[in-house]
This record gives C-alpha cells, sequence and structure tokens, in this order.
C-alpha cells in the first residue's frame, strides 16, 4: 500500500543541568494552534514489531504534583482501553481495563465514586 500523505510530531524537552525536565512542548502538523502546546508530562509507547515489545518514553517535569501523575496516569488506563477497544473490537475486555482505571483512581481518591 502507498503512503499517501505524512504528519510530523515534534517534541521539545528544555532539561536543567541534572537533565530533569523543565519544559515540555508538543507540536503536530494540522493541530489547532500552530505555536504548539505545553504539557506537564508525557507518556509514549510504541510497539516494535521485530522484537515484539514495547518501547516507552516517560517524562514528566519536576514540578509534576504526585496527585497530578496518579490522575494522569489513571486517565491514561481509561484512554488505552478506548484506543484498544477502536483497535481490537474487544468491547469486553476494554470496559474491564477501563473499570480497573476508575476504580484505582478512585482508591487513589483522584476520582470521585459514582453517584
Amino acid at each position: 500500500m502507498a503512503i499517501k500523505t505524512r504528519s510530523e510530531i515534534k517534541f521539545n524537552i528544555g532539561m536543567d543541568e541534572n537533565n530533569v525536565p523543565e519544559e515540555i512542548n508538543w507540536s503536530a502538523e494540522g493541530s489547532e494552534r500552530a505555536e504548539g502546546h505545553e504539557a506537564k508530562a508525557m507518556m509514549i509507547a510504541l510497539y516494535d514489531e521485530k522484537e515484539e515489545n514495547t518501547l516507552r518514553i516517560d517524562l514528566w517535569k519536576k514540578d509534576l504534583m504526585v496527585e497530578e501523575m496518579m490522575k494522569f496516569t489513571c486517565q491514561n488506563i481509561i484512554t488505552l482501553a478506548d484506543a484498544f477497544a477502536r483497535a481490537t473490537g474487544e468491547d469486553a475486555y476494554a470496559d474491564e481495563i477501563r473499570e480497573f482505571g476508575k476504580s484505582i483512581a478512585i482508591k487513589m481518591g483522584v476520582l470521585g465514586p459514582k453517584k
């Protein structure tokens, strides 16, 4: 299959003298904001087909609070379930992943229980 278009996503990480991130900026072609976006943390997972392994890039700014990381992690679990469902059609498994994300978020206190 021939590639019809390409898009580029750029990350710019500003670090202190100990290589700890102080700034995380990203931009993507076609994004609504041409000047880019700021972020406090990022988690990127890439699947290596040849090695059948997941490669990760996890970065967070040194001023990220523990509660923010808890919320960010739980949100990642929940949205991972959404991507899994779209890619596989395995809605039942996605629901289990999503419910785990919500359950652990409630236990951590970053998401209130359903009313």
